[in-house]
């Protein structure tokens, strides 16, 4: 394997698990880091995680439901609770030997986010603080992705993809993505990237929910945050504006999307992903529309991921290539080559 093809899974790490509101229907099962998860809400309604295979007969807790106070199996009806101990035995008495793993878990600001490492790590000072889920209206979204987790951050982290596989939607001039005007910064935990696109003609999208009807300043704001998330803040005005030295005046088009990936397994993730339109209603046309569109170049970059991920399998001893706009791709590379070795390290103390 390459220092720039699929990258090994880090445990010790907070991965989003779900949305808030995915949880309302009742249990979930998603496989997690290549372990069978259930995430559901306990008889007090605080979000839970646990292995999704009940300590009687072995059968997914996930075809079960919420009630009792805690998770049915629906197998037998025993009742686990957000800790994974069986609180309900029909019809013989309780035993504290039937448990089952429970996966530290926390949520806020709409996230679900579990820990799959050793819980004594699991530090909730560590995780990303984005508080336009609380402050904006915002839509969210999820679908799996066959491949490993690394090429949602590479496909993220180069954006002059845009013009070639986005055209009808966010992309815009080819020509112009690619002399954009670009500033990458190494990060501790990741990287980071500012773009510029100055006096360009903005894309189907933005002329939509903007009403731009002349040429605009555009930027785009790109951090990755090891080892799965990257926060955006894109947007554009009317070029006049001195759009560099206030991006949130009057008349701009500002836009935040979060991006994560959480491993299925070592070829395989789910991507969650958020956005919000500063001022406009997500479920308004314009933000409906706008969210249509993302979702419509989402499933582009689906395509071409998942195509990566299969000429990589088929001959993993090829090196993939860094052009300079991959700058910002192979500090993102090293920051999980660092947070990797640092897993080493900590398994090898313990």
């Amino acid at each position: 394997m390459s220092d720039f093809e699929m990258e090994p899974l880090v445990r010790n790490a907070w991965y989003i698990g779900a949305w808030a509101n995915e949880l309302a229907d009742g249990p979930i099962g998603r496989e997690i880091m290549n372990e069978d998860v259930v995430l559901f809400r306990d008889g007090e309604g605080k979000a839970a995680a646990l292995e999704d295979r009940c300590c009687h007969r072995g059968v997914k807790l996930s075809l079960g439901s919420c009630d009792k106070g805690g998770l049915v199996c629906g197998y037998h009806g025993l009742v686990f609770d957000g800790k994974g101990a069986c609180i309900d035995n029909p019809g013989e008495r309780l035993n504290p030997s039937y448990s089952v793993r429970a996966y530290p878990v926390v949520e806020r600001q709409n996230f679900i986010w579990i820990w799959t490492g050793n819980p004594a790590h699991a530090d909730p000072s560590l995780i990303i603080d984005w508080p336009f889920h609380d402050d904006w209206s915002c839509n969210f979204g999820r679908y799996d992705i066959d491949a490993n987790f690394i090429f949602m951050v590479d496909n993220l982290m180069d954006l002059t993809h845009l013009g070639y596989v986005h055209g009808s939607t966010i992309g815009g001039n080819p020509e112009q993505h690619n002399d954009a005007e670009l500033t990458t910064t190494k990060k501790e935990n990741g990287a980071h990237f500012l773009r510029w696109m100055l006096d360009s003609v903005p894309p189907p999208s933005f002329k939509n929910v903007g009403g731009f009807t002349t040429n605009i300043d555009r930027w785009s704001d790109f951090e990755y945050i090891a080892p799965s998330s990257v926060l955006q803040w894109g947007g554009g005005i009317p070029v006049g504006n001195d759009a560099r030295k206030n991006r949130l005046q009057s008349g701009a088009l500002s836009l935040r999307q979060f991006h994560h990936a959480t491993p299925k397994s070592e070829n395989q993730y789910h991507y969650f992903f958020s956005a919000g339109l500063d001022g406009l209603d997500a479920d308004s046309s314009g933000g409906q529309q706008f969210y249509e569109d993302i979702l419509e170049a989402f499933l582009e970059d689906k395509l071409f991921i998942e195509s990566q991920q299969i000429g990589v399998e088929r001959d993993p001893s090829r090196r993939l290539l860094l052009r300079e706009h991959d700058r910002a791709v192979a500090y993102s590379r090293q920051a999980i080559h660092e947070m990797q070795a640092a897993e080493v390290q900590l398994e090898a103390a313990e």
